[in-house]
């Protein structure tokens, strides 16, 4: 590798990090408007996402789902029961467990929620067959990422 390439390897606009990171940002701000109307912050939307599909669930696994510790979690799920679109109850099972489901009010929020990945699509200029794609590799990636790390 020439010097010429080795520093414009360390060029910003050469970083995948830097690449994924302003795509996360830019989709942020996308589903900041889109959600707007449901009341929701992105990674409320997640929980939701996460209960409507699996139903009641311990709020571990509900953490585990979303790549999300139960230090950042808890907050989410204590501002998603203040707005009553979830009930967090001990487990009868095992009292060390919370187990979290979505309530009447939160499920019924589901229809509504129907029209955000149309919105996140159309926003992309992507067709669903590039998305499934890039979503795919993305998931490709984390699995390598995750490996990587766990071999450092």
């Amino acid at each position: 590798m020439s010097a010429t390439s080795a520093e414009d390897f360390l060029r910003l606009d050469q970083q995948i990090c830097f690449s994924l990171n302003a795509a996360s940002r830019a989709f942020n701000g996308v589903y900041r408007v889109v959600l707007k109307d449901l009341g929701l912050t992105y990674p409320q939307y997640l929980v939701m996402l996460v209960l409507w599909e699996h139903g009641q669930l311990p709020v571990k696994k509900v953490g585990e789902h979303l790549r999300l510790d139960s230090g950042t979690l808890s907050p989410l799920l204590k501002r998603l029961e203040t707005a009553g679109l979830v009930r967090r109850e001990r487990s009868a099972r095992d009292e060390r467990s919370v187990e979290v489901r979505a309530t009447e009010e939160g499920l019924a929020l589901r229809e509504r929620a129907l029209q955000v990945p149309r919105r996140i699509v159309a926003a992309t200029s992507f067709d669903v067959d590039e998305i499934r794609a890039l979503r795919a590799r993305l998931d490709e990636l984390t699995v390598a990422l995750d490996a990587a790390a766990l071999d450092a």
